[in-house]
């Protein structure tokens, strides 16, 4: 769903797309690392929207890892979805990480958020 944020121009109220899907982009990578004997991940959630996001909501079937993932940075919500930073508000271009170790890497997508425009 396309999000709408609202400014004056010239006296006149003006709507403008603010924030996309696609402006949440998740990249994984390996870090290199072994954790109890498996493979450390670093997963990177960047927002690239102008516009602060929050209640960022990614698939993550369960968070599996072996090593301690902090909830603050993302927790389960139920049995296939997280949310990122508790929740807070992502600013634009701004980027949160975590890292967690399994025997291989999870699918991590966007699934919703809720875009703050100025």
């Amino acid at each position: 769903m396309t999000h709408y944020y609202y400014h004056q121009v010239s006296g006149l109220l003006v709507a403008e797309a603010a924030c996309e899907p696609s402006d949440i982009v998740v990249s994984q990578l390996r870090t290199g690392r072994l954790v109890q004997g498996q493979a450390e991940y670093v997963v990177s959630v960047t927002n690239q929207c102008v516009c602060a996001q929050s209640n960022v909501v990614l698939r993550c079937d369960g968070l599996n890892s072996v090593e301690a993932v902090d909830p603050k940075i993302i927790r389960p919500l139920d049995g296939h979805d997280c949310i990122v930073n508790d929740g807070g508000a992502i600013a634009p271009r701004a980027t949160v990480s975590f890292n967690y170790a399994w025997k291989s890497p999870a699918d991590y997508s966007f699934v919703n958020s809720q875009p703050t425009c100025d």
